[in-house]
């Protein structure tokens, strides 16, 4: 398959399974295992961070004028709503972050042909979110405590397979949150740490690498711009009619079927 084919089909992944609670980053190890990709660690993770880079610019146009909204009420004397949720989003930022800086080489290891690894993440996900679909509707503010609890949930989602979007949306719903600020808590709550994370690599050089493949990158960008914007336009409609339990079964299906490759393929 051309490289600049596989690159669009990772993007589009990415774009498409970002905003579901399947694991966008499970998707991604798989499709790159199943495409024989021979990158290292740091090039696959280089490719994954792009593309969660493209959809976090997605998520910004998407959520632009709550995004306005804050910025603007954070130097205004009646923004106290809107300062309240962006310390709430710095809260949740913790937990990933002190990961990132910690765990950085280990995580790296992580995203390099490691099919199993993957797959018995998405059975765990799977749990989370059969789980997660037991619990009663329920509107409970977003505190700090919680704010910190679904931050943990979202730092653990570093590993591939386990959905960044289905571990903090479950954890915000089993701490009693509804399901229409638990999505919009989700999906706000990770562009700080996307654009963090590609602050860092830039001052490191990493994207600079000379084994990387720019247009591969680019091309990548791109097809996951595009329908993460329609991917994160349609769930915002049907997050909070959704059952998770169906998405649960997915990723089951999934698990099941990378590891029948692994084994019998």
């Amino acid at each position: 398959m051309p490289a600049f084919l596989e690159s669009a089909i990772l993007g589009i992944i990415q774009g498409v399974t970002e905003f579901l609670p399947v694991s966008s980053s499970g998707h991604l190890e798989i499709a790159k295992f199943i495409f024989g990709e021979n990158q290292v660690g740091e090039e696959s993770l280089l490719m994954t961070v792009v593309l969660h880079f493209a959809t976090a610019l997605s998520t910004m146009v998407v959520f632009r004028k709550d995004i306005i909204e804050i910025i603007k009420g954070i130097f205004t004397p009646s923004g106290k709503e809107e300062r309240n949720f962006a310390l709430l989003i710095v809260v949740s930022m913790i937990p990933a972050g002190l990961a990132g800086v910690f765990l950085d080489d280990f995580i790296s290891g992580l995203f390099s042909d490691n099919l199993v690894l993957v797959c018995s993440m998405l059975l765990i996900t799977a749990l989370l979110l059969y789980v997660a679909d037991t619990t009663k509707d329920s509107s409970k503010p977003i505190n700090p405590g919680k704010a910190f609890i679904i931050g943990i949930a979202q730092a653990i989602a570093i590993l591939p397979g386990i959905s960044r979007s289905g571990a903090t949306i479950s954890t915000a719903l089993l701490l009693g949150i509804d399901r229409e600020k638990a999505a919009r808590f989700s999906f706000l709550m990770v562009i700080p740490l996307i654009f963090g994370k590609m602050i860092l690599d830039l001052a490191d050089g990493d994207l600079g690498a000379a084994t990387v493949d720019k247009t591969g990158l680019a091309i990548g960008f791109t097809a996951a711009f595009i329908t993460g914007w329609a991917a994160c336009t349609w769930m915002l409609q049907i997050v909070k009619k959704a059952q998770l339990k169906y998405f649960s079964i997915y990723c089951v299906i999934v698990a099941l079927i990378g590891l029948s490759y692994v084994y019998f393929g």
